[in-house]
């Protein structure tokens, strides 16, 4: 076989005994997600706004923009609860490019997922000590997840994931939010078909381990618009789309029933400056229709200290190297209009 074996990985129980979530952390998380759940189990009318980088690949400047997020939060403490993205995996659609924090902490220099899972540990737990806000990540790759949940108050399964057997098996087995986005093909039904998965128990083998999961009550599903078979994008947001998804929910036994829309992606083009239309738009679907209310719960925002992307040699401070991202004055605006209307 044509594989390279570098080096032994220590497990993810290893690694949670050499570098420990704290105490004062975990009780954190255990009530973040505490509050989390209850928007979507509809206890709380709360709004979710799930922001940040597009990839978090400097330390400093990502701590440092959640920390921007946190007198933020404080104001807005009573309509909406803010979930930083730290996205420590990126998936590639080629393969080529930078894959994350994981792969490479030095996104100049060569791969070295060791150091990138201490690198990841790391920020996440100083995020989570320096703010009190517990973060969203993706799970790109299902054997990894055991490294990074003892600190995720959300875990998101991309839309080239989604079809996949494992990342719904293993979404089984996960105990908070789990957002299914819609494939990029834009099928519904796809994405509903995963929400199902996730939600029932399963037998599989996970890990060199034969495991059994219990199903995750709080998977749902995500909106990240879809790409026709031209390469033309196709938003999903609109009020049309949501009423859909609402007929589909509702011919099937599902808990939870709930909808985030990433106002990224395909739904912008990536054409960051238009996260800001979409979101209000979501939020005037939500505004004509009380089903519609109940059923989004959130929205995801790409991020960062300043606008659009750069070159990973660029050296940009809190700009991103990977999809471009909308800046910080108009992050803060747009997270205080969204308290205003909901």
């Amino acid at each position: 076989m044509a594989f390279d074996f570098i080096q032994k990985l220590p497990t993810p129980a290893e690694t949670r005994r050499m570098y420990p979530v704290p105490e004062a952390v975990a009780k954190i998380k255990e009530e973040r997600d505490r509050e989390i759940r209850k928007v979507f189990t509809g206890e709380s009318d709360k709004f979710l706004v799930i922001i940040g980088p597009c990839s978090a690949d400097n330390e400093d400047a990502v701590c440092d923009y959640v920390n921007r997020l946190v007198p933020v939060q404080e104001k807005v403490k009573d309509r909406v609860i803010l979930i930083p993205r730290i996205y420590t995996n990126k998936p590639r659609t080629t393969g080529d490019g930078y894959k994350g924090i994981m792969h490479q902490p030095d996104p100049e220099k060569k791969p070295d997922p060791l150091a990138g899972i201490i690198a990841l540990r790391h920020m996440h737990i100083r995020a989570i000590e320096e703010t009190g806000l517990t973060a969203a990540d993706e799970m790109l790759y299902p054997e990894n997840l055991r490294y990074v949940m003892d600190f995720l108050s959300y875990i998101a399964v991309g839309a080239r994931s989604v079809e996949n057997q494992q990342h719904r098996l293993v979404a089984s087995g996960i105990d908070v939010p789990t957002g299914m986005k819609n494939p990029t093909s834009g099928d519904f039904t796809v994405m509903m078909n995963s929400v199902t998965a996730a939600q029932h128990g399963h037998s599989f083998i996970y890990r060199g381990w034969d495991v059994a999961t219990n199903g995750n009550d709080l998977a749902h599903v995500v909106l990240r618009g879809a790409v026709n078979k031209r390469g033309v994008n196709l938003p999903n947001y609109h009020y049309e789309d949501l009423m859909r998804v609402l007929e589909l929910y509702e011919g099937r036994n599902l808990k939870n029933p709930a909808a985030i829309v990433d106002a990224n992606h395909s739904n912008s083009n990536k054409q960051y400056e238009q996260q800001i239309r979409i979101v209000k738009e979501v939020l005037h679907s939500r505004s004509l229709a009380p089903d519609i209310r109940a059923l989004v719960k959130g929205v995801m925002v790409e991020s960062y200290i300043e606008s659009g992307c750069q070159g990973v040699h660029d050296h940009v401070y809190g700009k991103s190297i990977t999809d471009p991202c909308l800046g910080w004055e108009a992050s803060e605006r747009l997270i205080y209009e969204i308290a205003e209307r909901c």
